[in-house]
């Protein structure tokens, strides 16, 4: 299950249909206040970019773990098993001028056959066909706004779905839109070009408002 929000938002709570407890895990992008929520509980598992963990000593998490591109990570709980694999997307680390040795990610999520692509921010980038090796896609998180001015780390929606479609992602999750107003585009022209840019395949988008509710089909 998913629900519409701001793409930096960066918790995943995964739930099965077995009665066990949910398998909660907070994923960073990249070294930004605005990518983390101090109110996830102390036992939520922490996965970050290369060189950012010095950021989050001062938080409540103590479970973390830095990974870099192509480096993978098993979460075990009682529910089961989660991968996590990080992957190279085209943003910036640095939270400061002097701080450009920070990483960034991209996150591939599988559990039990299914996976999920969490983007993080990013502009065009070839590194999603890649990620067709890990088996079929069911869900792509991609951002969609603020190119304008800033094409050079944020993709338009025209690009997010490009970059999806190299993945072969049956849905799609449009975000980064309609939330704060971080770029000069029109506030809804993100969302309308994304429509526009799927008019053929209009049911593949799960979600298009904020507050919206997705349920992966079986």
């Amino acid at each position: 299950m998913a629900r519409a929000l701001h793409s930096a938002h960066q918790f995943f709570r995964c739930h099965n249909t077995h009665g066990s407890r949910p398998f909660s895990a907070c994923r960073n992008s990249f070294a930004r206040h605005h990518h983390r929520s101090e109110t996830t509980d102390r036992t939520t598992r922490v996965i970050t970019a290369c060189a950012t963990s010095d950021l989050l000593k001062r938080t409540r998490f103590s479970n973390i773990t830095e990974l870099d591109w192509g480096e993978t990570k098993i979460l075990s709980a009682a529910a089961g098993e989660m991968l996590i694999a990080a992957f190279p997307v085209k943003h910036w680390g640095a939270r400061t001028q002097r701080d450009t040795h920070r990483g960034y990610n991209g996150y591939l999520i599988e559990r039990r056959e299914r996976r999920i692509i969490f983007a993080g921010d990013t502009a065009m980038t070839e590194s999603f066909a890649a990620l067709r090796r890990h088996g079929p896609i069911d869900v792509a998180i991609v951002p969609i706004s603020a190119y304008n001015p800033w094409i050079q780390s944020h993709s338009t929606p025209e690009q997010a779905v490009q970059m999806v479609n190299a993945a072969g992602a049956r849905f799609v999750v449009p975000v980064h839109h309609q939330t704060f107003r971080l770029s000069f585009e029109p506030f809804r022209e993100p969302i309308e070009r994304f429509e526009a840019a799927l008019s053929e395949t209009p049911d593949r988008i799960a979600l298009r408002e904020i507050g919206e509710t997705f349920v992966l089909p079986l």
